[in-house]
């Protein structure tokens, strides 16, 4: 079970230290994203033209990368990126957007996960099952099966990608191969606000960029997310109002809050 001092800890790292965190992501969730990251403390970058990548990574503390708005040439800009930030030793957070939609996006992704070692594979039920059984199709980038039937096939992809893998659903499950954690705190208005998932992505990036234990790291920020969703949803009128209540929960965000809300 994670521990929530660490969490709580963590979080005020994340606000002291401010790591940066590169992303290359879809056109559709940058400025959502960007004020996400603001929001929890950490600092934004969206670089993705291929002359500059290398160069960002080293200034970073973690790399998001996201297929959600694919092109030839932003998938050789992932992949040197990737690579610097496998050989500095910075972790690097995988979005597959829409993996199964179509041949291309799975085989991005497979590539991404081939030549780039990614630290954590964040994506819904569909696509994580997509990344192991070629069979399994989606729905856009909209998810066809819940969270707890893909919990076998996210171990299968973390023990062969050596890496963490987060599922986002009504329960997020989140494993390394051999240990899974759950987080059920959120909201289903949440699914009605295009690029959440994303979020989540960024903020799992910002916790991983300053805990070793990427398990763990992982937990908090799908933790944080669903709290802040969460609360949000409350206040909210609509999927509208949640987008504005959400980035005040992240930034309101203190100890009191995740102990009394945290649903682990």
């Amino acid at each position: 079970m994670i521990n929530v001092s660490t969490l709580i800890e963590n979080l005020q790292e994340i606000r002291e230290k401010s790591p940066l965190i590169h992303n290359i992501t879809n056109y559709v969730v940058m400025n959502n994203t960007a004020n996400a990251l603001l929001s929890i403390g950490a600092s934004p970058v969206m670089a993705h033209a291929i002359d500059e990548v290398e160069e960002m990574i080293q200034i970073a503390s973690a790399l998001v990368i996201n297929i959600g708005t694919l092109n030839r040439e932003w998938v050789d800009a992932m992949i040197l990126a990737g690579k610097a930030a496998s050989k500095k030793g910075i972790p690097i957070v995988l979005d597959p957007v829409g993996a199964g939609a179509t041949s291309y996006r799975t085989n991005v992704c497979k590539q991404i996960i081939d030549e780039c070692k990614p630290t954590i594979i964040r994506g819904n039920a569909s696509e994580i099952m997509a990344l192991v059984n070629a069979n399994i199709q989606t729905k856009g980038v909209d998810s066809t099966n819940t969270s707890d039937l893909a919990v076998d096939s996210a171990k299968s992809l973390a023990l062969a990608t050596n890496s963490v893998v987060v599922i986002s659903g009504q329960t997020d499950y989140i494993t390394d191969g051999k240990n899974v954690e759950t987080v059920q705190n959120g909201s289903p208005i949440m699914a009605r606000v295009t690029g959440l998932g994303c979020t989540a992505t960024a903020i799992v990036a910002s916790f991983a960029a300053l805990n070793a234990d990427k398990l763990q790291a992982a937990t908090h920020g799908m933790a944080v997310m669903g709290i802040a969703g969460e609360i949000a949803a409350r206040k909210a009128t609509g999927n509208g109002s949640l987008q504005v209540h959400f980035l005040d929960e992240l930034y309101n965000l203190n100890a009191e809050t995740i102990k009394n809300t945290i649903k682990l």
